[in-house]
C-alpha cells in the first residue's frame, strides 16, 4: 500500500528562523510541498492526530506535533550521517479504530523497508496501532512502555485501557511486555501481579532510579518503545492532563531514549501524551520531547550491530551451575561492552530461535557464578515452554 495517500505535510512555518547550516531541519528531509523520496532513510518521524481528547484544539488537530517539531527543528545536528525523514502527519480516519489501522499499515510499511518510525503525539492508545504494526511480520515482539501509570481500566477513555487491547490482541505475537516508571500509589496492585503471573516485567520509578544502568538490558529487549509523556515530572513536563509532582526528570527521559537508540532490536518509537494547551508559555514539555527525539537519533547513529555471537567481537562465558541446566552461556561484546545471556529454546519450537539469547547485565553473571539462576534466565526459560 502507498503510504502517501495517509500523509499530509508540515507547516512551513514551522521552519522559520532555522537559517543555520547545523540546525536540525536543514539536515534532514522534510515534506512540505511534496513528499521526499523516502527510500534508503533510517529513521522516519510521524506527526499523530489529537484530536481525540476535547482537551486538544479541534481547529488544528496536529497541535502537539507542531510544537514538538517547532522545537526539535531547531537543535543542532549531532552524530552520523542523517538520513532521516520527517514524513508529515497521519490524517486521523473516519474513526479511532480506522486510525488506529493507518498507524499499522505506515508502520508495518516502513519497518518492512527498513525504516524506523517515531511517532509524536496523539494519545497514549494510539500505540496500539503502533504494534500491529507488526501483526504480518511473522514474528513475536517485546514491547516496552514508559508510563507512570498501568493503563489497563476495564473502563474509561481509550488512553486508559489500551494495554489491555495489546496484551489480548488476537493473534497473539507478543513474547516480553515490560513497563518501566510506574508509581506505586497511582494503581491497582492486583495489575502488577497479573504482569508478574505473565512472567512480564514492571518495575517501579524508585527501582528505576536506584540505578538506571541495570535497565539497560531491559530496553534492549525491546522491538518497540512506547513513551506516555507523564511518566516525566509535572516540573519538568507540565503539558499533559496526567501530570504528576513525581516521576522520571528530563534527564532520566532522555537516557532512557538514548539506550533505546542504541538497541539494534528496536525498529519504531512513539511518543505520546503530549498537551500543548496545558504546557507553560515556553512548551517546555515540547522541549523535552524533542530532546528525547535527538537523545534517540544520537543513540541509533552510535549503534554497534551487535548481532553476530559466532564471530571474535565476543567473549563467550561459561558458568557451570550447581543445579538444572548446568551451565550458562555469557556472551560480553568486545565492542560496547555489553552482556547477553543464552537461554535454550524447547526442540520444534523454532517459532523462538531468535529469542534464545536475551539481553542481561554484568549483574547477572556475578549471580551465575554465585550459583544463583537470573530471574532474566527464568522469565525467559518460562515463556519458551
Amino acid at each position: 500500500m502507498d503510504i502517501k495517500i495517509f500523509l499530509s505535510s508540515v507547516d512551513t512555518a514551522l521552519l522559520e528562523g532555522n537559517s543555520h547550516a547545523s540546525a536540525f531541519s536543514n539536515n534532514i528531509s522534510i515534506h512540505t510541498e511534496r513528499m521526499p523520496d523516502f527510500a534508503g532513510s533510517d529513521i522516519a518521524l510521524i506527526g499523530l492526530p489529537d484530536n481525540f481528547s476535547d482537551s486538544f484544539g479541534p481547529e488544528n488537530p496536529f497541535t502537539a506535533a507542531s510544537e514538538i517539531r517547532r522545537k526539535l527543528y531547531r537543535l543542532r545536528k549531532g552524530h552520523g550521517a542523517y538520513k532521516v525523514i520527517d514524513l508529515g502527519n497521519l490524517r486521523s480516519g473516519s474513526n479511532l479504530e480506522d486510525t488506529y489501522l493507518r498507524i499499522q499499515e505506515v508502520c508495518d510499511s516502513l519497518i518492512s523497508q527498513n525504516i524506523l518510525p517515531v511517532f509524536i503525539g496523539g494519545t497514549h492508545d494510539m500505540d496500539y496501532g503502533q504494534y500491529r504494526g507488526y501483526e504480518e511480520m511473522e514474528k513475536l515482539v517485546s514491547v516496552l512502555n514508559v508510563d507512570a501509570m498501568l493503563d489497563m481500566e476495564e473502563q474509561g477513555n481509550p488512553n486508559q485501557k489500551h494495554l489491555n487491547s495489546i496484551l489480548l490482541h488476537e493473534p497473539n505475537f507478543l513474547f516480553n511486555y515490560s513497563h518501566l516508571a510506574y508509581q506505586s500509589y497511582l494503581i491497582d496492585p492486583k495489575i502488577v501481579s497479573v504482569l508478574e503471573k505473565l512472567y512480564f516485567e514492571a518495575y517501579r520509578i524508585g527501582h528505576l532510579r536506584s540505578n538506571i544502568q541495570e535497565m539497560e538490558p531491559v530496553i534492549r529487549n525491546a522491538d518497540m518503545l512506547t513513551f506516555d509523556i507523564s511518566a516525566i515530572k509535572s516540573s519538568d513536563s507540565p503539558g499533559t492532563s496526567n501530570a504528576q509532582p513525581f516521576g522520571l526528570t528530563g534527564e532520566e527521559a532522555c537516557q532512557i531514549c538514548w539506550y533505546a537508540g542504541l538497541n539494534e532490536k528496536l525498529s519504531s518509537v512513539g511518543i505520546y501524551e503530549y498537551n500543548p494547551v496545558l504546557d507553560d508559555s515556553n512548551k517546555k514539555t515540547a522541549s523535552v520531547a524533542a530532546t528525547m527525539i535527538w537523545y534517540f537519533i544520537e543513540g541509533f547513529y552510535h549503534r554497534k550491530n551487535d548481532k553476530d555471537f559466532r564471530t571474535n567481537d565476543y567473549l563467550k562465558y561459561v558458568v557451570a551451575m550447581p543445579s538444572h541446566p548446568g551451565t550458562l552461556v555469557f556472551y560480553k561484546s568486545k565492542l560496547s561492552d555489553k552482556w547477553w545471556l543464552e537461554v535454550p529454546y524447547p526442540e520444534g519450537k523454532s517459532r523462538f530461535d531468535r529469542n534464545c539469547i536475551v539481553p542481561c547485565s554484568y549483574s547477572d553473571y556475578e549471580l551465575a557464578q554465585q550459583g544463583d539462576l537470573p530471574d532474566r534466565y527464568i522469565s525467559a526459560h518460562t515463556k519458551l515452554i
